[in-house]
């Protein structure tokens, strides 16, 4: 089995079954693929047939199989799909969120929280990995979920999705403008809500490929500075910073001592699991950008390995550094604004290293807009695909020439402009209650991609075929997804236990309690009620294993033993765990 057979089959199929007429945008000018003519507006004509179809010679009809896939192009290369993994969804959580996380923690909870749900989500993008390999279909685990679990289910998990993003965005719009405010400068707030408004309205334009190039630039730029403060972080604690700073001698783990590992005990290590779930989100992303990439079965791999390294050098060894360097009592962990609450610019401040904490500063404000075009590119895709399936408007299926699901990239960016709710006097207390519809989401999503993986497997032994046909498998198998669930469901009971008895002790206002309960807890009864009004609407319901849909979108079709000799001829390291299910 050759690469050249591989990608003959990705080519516009011709001949046999003309009946098939594929879209072809290199016929099209420069500047209608980018996303810069009226024409590149109007509505694309059909699928590219873009997608590589491996063990072509096992299927009866190639075009139909060809003809099976999204209507957004295959422009994403494997580049872009491994910094997507690697850096995407680092920024405010990380950067600015781990601050407060610090303060209610500690530097040992951080730790473990963020610990547990990077373990959890090696699990889940193992998943997504495994499955969007063989189904790079349009809207990924959202697909899935209405194929592999339940529509109504999934429904609720996609627009709770759609929120999560939409909401994300103008609050990720407010982060940055108060990011700015670090340099002092007399331009009005709504000003600089504007410019950030107008700066991913404009990368949006080009779709795609401005979102993929961006996330490419911005992902080697947080992690060249995340890997320099580490390095920084390191020589500080062994006493190597400048003479006037506070890092002069070594402190090693002395901030682990006074004022202590834990700043709330197991109240606030259970405090912190939905911050660190929440600078983990985007992490999913691989698996929506999957349909828009021409092979997954050669770029998923390291993107999912990616996101181990990720977890383990980004996350963890940075947290370790901050928790050393940062006492959990510094006051501007709680009462800092943007970026001067970040731990990263208060410990750089601490050492007195000139230029440094604006260097992190505009780092931190870049990541911002990532994050912003992160809430976009989700946003957008999952709301097409709602419509795909009947679940949303179909006009929000509409793609252009462009490759932009262009009505639902304008439904995300219209919610841009809840960012100025923040002007009013009362604004703060409105986007808590906005942020509050969607607060859990993320922790919903990732159990449907578990739970995805779990039936999947179920309905693929189920219907005769053999592990061996897989052309990825998730080293953890249906046991890393059941890690994943039960460690989800953990959480989810850990954040109840917060939204009632909050670190500090119970409020001793009932309205207060209830205000406080439904701003940490509001998504939960959300879903639900989501769920209801699929169930009602629809009325679908969930199909057995052995009536799963195994076929529509799939883009390996080789046997056991072809895929075993294509495994050893290329030398998969990613099969090389056995799985016992």
């Amino acid at each position: 089995m050759s690469k050249e057979k591989d990608h003959e089959t990705s080519s516009i199929a011709s001949g046999s079954q003309p009946h098939v007429e594929f879209y072809d945008p290199s016929k099209e000018s420069v500047w209608t693929r980018v996303g810069l003519t009226w024409e590149s507006f109007k509505r694309a004509p059909g699928t590219t047939g873009g997608q590589v179809v491996v063990g072509a010679n096992n299927v009866d009809d190639l075009e139909k199989i060809m003809a099976d896939a999204p209507m957004l192009q295959q422009k994403m290369k494997p580049r872009h799909l491994t910094m997507i993994a690697v850096g995407g969804s680092i920024g405010t959580g990380l950067f600015v969120g781990s601050g407060s996380a610090l303060a209610v923690g500690g530097p040992a909870g951080i730790l473990i929280a963020w610990l547990l749900i990077g373990v959890m989500l090696i699990n889940v993008t193992q998943a997504i990995g495994e499955i969007s390999i063989l189904y790079p279909i349009s809207g990924g685990f959202y697909t899935w979920a209405v194929r592999f679990l339940d529509p109504s289910f999934a429904f609720a998990m996609g627009w709770n999705y759609v929120f999560q993003w939409a909401v994300a965005l103008p609050l990720e719009i407010t982060v940055a403008a108060t990011t700015v405010n670090y340099w002092p400068n007399n331009v009005s707030f709504a000003v600089w809500i504007t410019v950030f408004w107008m700066a991913i309205l404009i990368v949006s334009i080009f779709g795609t490929l401005g979102f993929a190039e961006e996330e490419f630039w911005s992902s080697c730029l947080k992690l060249i500075v995340v890997v320099m403060f580490i390095l920084i972080g390191i020589v500080c604690i062994c006493g190597g910073g400048p003479d006037a700073g506070a890092y002069s001698h070594y402190i090693g783990g002395s901030n682990w001592q006074n004022p202590g590992a834990f700043a709330n005990g197991f109240k606030g290590i259970c405090a912190v699991f939905v911050t660190a779930a929440f600078s983990f989100s985007g992490t999913e992303l691989v698996g929506l950008a999957a349909s828009e990439t021409p092979n997954p079965r050669a770029s998923m791999p390291a993107a999912v390995k990616g996101t181990f390294w990720r977890i383990t050098i980004i996350y963890v060894t940075s947290l370790t550094i901050i928790g050393l360097l940062v006492p959990y009592t510094e006051d501007r962990l709680t009462t800092g604004s943007g970026a001067g609450a970040s731990p990263f610019v208060i410990a750089l401040d601490y050492a007195q290293i000139k230029g440094l904490n604006h260097l992190l500063n505009a780092t931190v404000c870049v990541s911002v807009l990532s994050i912003g075009l992160s809430c976009i590119y989700a946003g957008s895709r999952t709301l097409t695909a709602l419509a795909e399936t009947g679940y949303a408007p179909k006009i929000f299926a509409y793609v252009d020439k462009s490759s932009r699901p262009l009505w639902s990239v304008v439904a995300i960016l219209l919610f841009a402009p809840l960012a100025y709710i923040n002007l009013a006097p009362q604004g703060t207390v409105i986007f808590n209650w906005l942020i509050a519809l969607s607060g859990l989401s993320v922790l919903f999503t990732w159990l449907s991609i578990c739970l995805c993986h779990i039936r999947f497997r179920r309905a693929w032994k189920v219907q005769g075929h053999s592990l061996d046909e897989l052309p990825f498998r998730a080293f953890g198998g249906v046991w890393g997804s059941w890690f994943g669930v039960v460690l989800i469901i953990l959480v989810l009971i850990a954040q109840f236990y917060i939204a009632i008895w909050p670190v500090g002790g119970m409020l001793d206002s009932p309205g207060e309690v209830a205000e406080t309960f439904f701003q940490a807890y509001l998504a939960f009864p959300v879903v639900i009620i989501f769920y209801m009004i699929g169930i009602i609407w629809k009325r679908a319901l969930p199909q057995r294993a052995h009536q799963i849909n195994l076929d529509s979108g799939r883009k390996s079709w080789y046997t056991a033993e072809e895929m075993n000799a294509v495994s050893e001829q290329f030398n998969f390291s990613e099969r090389r765990s056995i799985d016992p299910t």
